[in-house]
């Protein structure tokens, strides 16, 4: 199943990375579209290959494509790539959709399979363009209708119509995107840990469902980037969710880290990557924390829980819920912060007495460098919640 799983990590990866930023491209047929999709996938440490090319400018087939992540031994097949209805704009192109073709793996009594995953109005800028995303390949829809992960004949993952949308920067407005899955499930029955199945069972989710869903914004020109929503929800259990907002994430940014990427999967296996790892959190430090929620909705798991320990400890719910109560503030003596202290005694008071939601953030007063962050980590970690504005609230809207 481990194989399974990672293949289909790596497909997932690879329909992906056919999305992210390319530079603009000029192509007279569809040879050299594909050669020069080729460069550009190389920009991002990809590797793209094929047995053979079909088509002309306007519509065109990869046969037999391959792509090789920076990092790994072995190319990933993914089949036949098209590009339909490729038109010259501005010097440069839109393509109407890129899409895979389904994929099926059978192998040691697990079957996945995965429907074509498609992205719409792709638009691929002309070389040297004065947008704010000249150099980025964009698209404005994505879309993956099912996949599907069996183990002999029960359906252990299930997830159907993931979609997205993207509105591209324009008049110095941020891009916006949104996307999600209308629907996942997943059969929890044939986990095997024998610890991890009698909580599953005692708690009664053998099988379990929910959807989850997304949005933000992201400003090229300043690399504000914010993660507006991203819930996760489980059907009769709860909706996780996180938010966060980041400053300095700029495309000079991106492309360091593209770099530094490649340098790093360029060392031979078992090479001193420290030098690279210290590039890396430099890299960190040019970005800014702005804010970041973590926030839990309660749809009747928490009550579950209470119900499931207690009857190990021969207790009752209530009891197990004031004892949690009783706890709190011996765990936070440690931050000597009373003020912290309380919110966050006063919140699990809260919701344990009446479990609605959860919700802990991190609004500092004006932008802190991840630099600051890292130092006051290492020289006062006591000091961080007060840095970084945290606080604690339950059962607010």
């Amino acid at each position: 199943m481990t194989q399974h799983r990672s293949a289909f990590r790596k497909l997932a990866l690879t329909t992906f990375l056919v999305a992210l930023p390319l530079h603009g491209a000029f192509a007279q047929d569809a040879t050299a579209v594909a050669e020069r999709l080729k460069g550009l996938m190389a920009l991002q440490n990809v590797t793209l290959g094929w047995s053979g090319v079909s088509g002309d400018a306007s519509e065109m087939v990869l046969e037999g494509t391959t792509i090789t992540v920076a990092g790994e031994d072995k190319p990933f097949e993914i089949g036949k790539l098209t590009l339909s209805g490729v038109t010259e704009e501005n010097g440069g192109y839109k393509i109407e959709t890129i899409s895979t073709e389904p994929y099926n793996l059978n192998k040691d009594g697990a079957t996945v399979d995965v429907s074509e995953f498609t992205l719409g109005n792709v638009s691929l800028p002309a070389e040297g363009s004065t947008e704010p995303l000249g150099s980025i390949m964009m698209y404005e829809t994505a879309a993956l209708e099912n996949v599907s992960i069996k183990v002999g004949d029960k359906q252990a993952f299930q997830m159907s119509n993931f979609e997205a949308q993207i509105t591209p920067p324009k008049d110095g407005k941020a891009m916006d995107f949104t996307g999600g899955a209308e629907k996942f499930t997943a059969d929890l029955s044939l986990v095997e840990d024998p610890k991890s199945k009698e909580v599953i069972d005692a708690l009664g989710y053998q099988a379990i469902s929910g959807s989850f869903d997304m949005a933000g914004t992201w400003q090229p020109t300043d690399g504000n980037m914010a993660l507006t929503k991203y819930d996760i929800t489980v059907d009769n259990a709860g909706t996780l969710g996180m938010t966060f907002d980041l400053g300095g994430y700029t495309l000079a940014f991106l492309k360091s880290v593209q770099d530094l990427q490649k340098q790093m999967a360029a060392q031979p296996e078992g090479a001193d990557n420290s030098a690279q790892g210290l590039a890396m959190l430099g890299l960190m430090q040019q970005l800014t924390f702005n804010a970041a929620t973590v926030r839990f909705d309660d749809d009747s798991i928490t009550n579950k829980v209470l119900d499931y320990v207690a009857k190990q400890q021969g207790m009752t719910a209530k009891d197990i819920a004031n004892q949690a109560k009783a706890i709190v503030p011996f765990m936070m003596m440690e931050l000597n912060n009373a003020e912290l202290t309380k919110q966050v005694t006063d919140a699990v008071t809260a919701y344990l007495d009446d479990p609605k939601s959860l919700e802990i953030a991190a609004k500092p007063g004006s932008p802190v460098p991840f630099a600051l962050l890292a130092a006051n980590g290492m020289a006062n970690p006591k000091e961080l919640p007060n840095t970084l504005g945290l606080t604690v609230k339950a059962n607010q809207d």
